[in-house]
């Protein structure tokens, strides 16, 4: 299915309504996938030298819930080229430092020379991927700054096409940070080598979707569950999504039921599965909305599970994910039979559950919170 067509398709569906500026963009992505998919004519490879230039990616920036990650789902599908990844812009530099680390820890044994690692790891993702794709690009850490530009630069030199979604537009990244000069030249090769395009959709669809009924349901009954299946189905366009994988540290962490930036799981998947900090805050860097079924109150035996629930809404809270979800109680209530430690920080988490319904936090855009130079968050 082509990209005007899976947008025309769910345009026809219930609750949804074409948008201008998406169907402008909508234009654009099918162009670029299409010549993605397009063979190679002949004659070229010897006009140009060897293998025809790649054609142009896309830097997509707009405000929060305007259909980017949308537009960016249905563009990855009818790419019919290989290799291709899809990844949120975070998770994909914290691999390129695991890549970086590995390959310095190779140098000192001698198994491999060169003073920049850069160019071998980017050399290594190109032969890896040849369209890349990325969510939510942001740029907040000096390490990720001082690199883009050469990592970018070697992986436009190896024919790797680039896609990125951001809530920012590509002059206005790492805004003040450290040692900004030395990104400049990142900018410059944006320009260079992508298309930039602002997504001037006529609302925040999300927000809007979101503003319709309440996001936390209680009590846990069949009337929850019925909306919780239709808050899935409006945010995402369809009733249920798929697997979706993540790696970190060498294990694979799925979403069972995820599309569109919108991941289901129920509350025992979550937190009384093995699961730890970071593996949540890996879901929450993926995922927009997470939708949760049956939150439990808590019995005085369950001080693991609320250990890692307490975790699991500061990861989202911390990544302003939006959450819906099913409880057997309000949130001030679930620390039901808990005591000491456990029930001291399960009052922070009951806060965060009251303040993830406000209008303030549903608007707010997905992502780190932003921290000032002493690293405290700033509210």
């Amino acid at each position: 299915m082509t990209v005007v067509q899976a947008y025309a398709e769910l345009m026809a569906s219930p609750g949804f309504a074409p948008d201008p500026a998406q169907e402008a963009l909508v234009a654009r992505l099918d162009a670029l996938a299409k010549a993605l998919s397009a063979p190679p004519i002949k004659g070229l490879s010897r006009l140009f030298g060897g293998a025809p230039p790649p054609p142009r990616g896309l830097y997509i920036h707009g405000s929060v819930g305007r259909g980017k990650t949308l537009l960016m789902d249905m563009f990855f599908a009818a790419a019919d080229i290989a290799p291709k990844r899809r990844q949120h812009a975070h998770a994909f530099m914290a691999d390129v430092h695991m890549r970086l680390h590995a390959w310095r820890r190779r140098a000192k044994r001698g198994e491999v020379s060169g003073a920049d690692p850069v160019i071998p790891v980017a050399n290594e993702i190109a032969g890896q991927a040849k369209l890349l794709c990325f969510d939510e690009f942001s740029v907040r850490d000096i390490a990720d700054a001082m690199i883009l530009s050469r990592l970018f630069g070697q992986l436009f030199a190896q024919g790797v096409v680039v896609v990125a979604t951001s809530n920012v537009a590509p002059d206005d990244l790492y805004q003040d940070g450290l040692n900004r000069a030395s990104f400049l030249p990142f900018i410059a090769l944006v320009h260079e080598k992508m298309d930039v395009v602002e997504l001037t959709a006529r609302t925040d669809f999300r927000l809007e979707k979101l503003g319709r009924a309440p996001v936390y349901w209680t009590p846990d009954d069949s009337r929850a569950s019925a909306a919780l299946d239709a808050a899935f189905r409006d945010l995402s366009g369809r009733a249920h999504g798929a697997p979706i994988e993540i790696v970190r540290l060498g294990r694979v962490l799925t979403a069972p039921d995820a599309a569109d930036g919108v991941a289901r799981f129920s509350f025992d998947a979550l937190c009384r599965a093995p699961l730890a900090a970071g593996d949540y805050l890996a879901f929450a860097e993926r995922f927009h909305t997470f939708v949760i079924d049956h939150i439990p109150v808590f019995k005085a035996d369950e001080r693991n599970e609320a250990k890692r629930f307490i975790a699991l809404i500061d990861a989202l809270y911390d990544r302003r994910v939006k959450l819906v979800a099913s409880a057997a109680a309000e949130p001030g209530a679930l620390v039901g039979a808990l005591e000491g430690a456990e029930a001291f920080e399960f009052a922070r988490a009951a806060s965060r559950l009251f303040e993830m319904r406000s209008p303030a936090y549903l608007a707010s855009a997905h992502g780190p919170r932003a921290r000032d130079a002493s690293g405290v968050v700033e509210t």
